[in-house]
């Protein structure tokens, strides 16, 4: 008789595209792999996979058994998270994709202090700025930060998050500070390449008469991390456009300041995205993201130093 665990192995099998790469993604040697296949076949007396030059194919009954193994691992799958729902235990895998910046600075250290209350559970981190909408319900949580294009996610709103332009007083002291958004054709700004967005545009609106401007800047640096950009403000080099999140501390202490600080820029609120409603929720997720809410509540960022 065929075990739960049977049907995960051959699932695995069944779904790449060699013996070899089956053996990687379970970690085990290739001859381990083929051992095991060949006890499954012996159970059912039927060929399941057709070893090819450039691969497998899957014989006809191997196509019956795959489709089966994915309705029966569904079933167990959600058998077991309701019950994990119904008592209420935190355990299983919990999946986040965080930015890397704001996800090294302030998600990862919540990862380790909610999997270490947890012991049942095991948690896989990935920071990215350049998230794959296609592959987001891999993800129980999404932390993002900017302009939201996808729609089809539940929203829960962490922390407002403003954003401002900031330069060194080095830089400013040299080339003087910028009295209009126009103005700024005439300085070294600085660029970070993140989630899609224009970023050579800049817009702006006047905190008192509320009057809307919007800049397209020619970058004289560019980068796709947000380290690198601010380092490159903290350096001297230029005017960089960043989330309060990340130079807030760097303000606090003086080795950034704000140019024009009369103008308001477009928010990039800090929110986490799901894939299921509140009701369907795990128990690993929402308690994850009431951690979240909790601990962003405050923005720890604005009273923190400068590192």
């Amino acid at each position: 008789m065929l075990t739960s665990e049977d049907l995960r192995f051959f699932y695995v099998i069944a779904t790449h595209p060699s013996l070899t790469a089956a053996a990687r993604n379970l970690n085990v040697t290739p001859p381990t792999v083929t051992q095991r296949l060949q006890l499954i076949e012996g159970k059912l007396q039927v060929k399941l996979v057709q070893r090819q030059a450039r691969g497998i194919t899957l014989t006809e009954e191997g196509l019956l058994l795959l489709d089966k193994a994915k309705l029966i691992l569904s079933e167990m799958d959600q058998l077991q998270e309701l019950m994990n729902n119904k008592k209420s235990q935190v355990s299983g895998k919990l999946k986040v994709l965080a930015p890397l910046g704001f996800g090294n600075d302030y998600i990862a250290p919540l990862v380790g202090e909610f999997q270490r209350s947890h012991q049942n559970l095991s948690v896989e981190l990935e920071l990215s700025d350049n998230p794959s909408w296609a592959d987001s319900h891999q993800w129980d949580i999404i932390i993002y930060i900017g302009e939201l294009r996808d729609s089809s996610l539940k929203l829960a709103l962490l922390a407002p998050n403003r954003r401002f332009l900031c330069a060194s007083p080095d830089y400013l002291a040299r080339r003087g500070e910028p009295t209009s958004p126009k103005a700024l054709r005439d300085h070294a700004c600085i660029a970070l390449r993140e989630n899609s967005e224009d970023v050579t545009l800049w817009r702006f609106t006047h905190s008192t008469s509320g009057e809307q401007t919007s800049i397209r800047i020619n970058p004289t640096l560019a980068s796709n991390e947000g380290r690198v950009v601010k380092d490159w403000a903290l350096a001297g080099h230029g005017i960089i456009m960043r989330s309060e999140w990340d130079v807030q501390s760097a303000l606090n202490s003086g080795e950034l300041q704000r140019v024009l600080p009369e103008y308001e820029l477009p928010g990039a609120d800090i929110v986490a995205l799901l894939g299921t409603d509140a009701r369907s929720r795990s128990a690993r997720t929402a308690q994850f993201l009431q951690l979240l809410k909790e601990r962003f509540a405050g923005r720890p960022w604005l009273k923190a130093k400068n590192q």
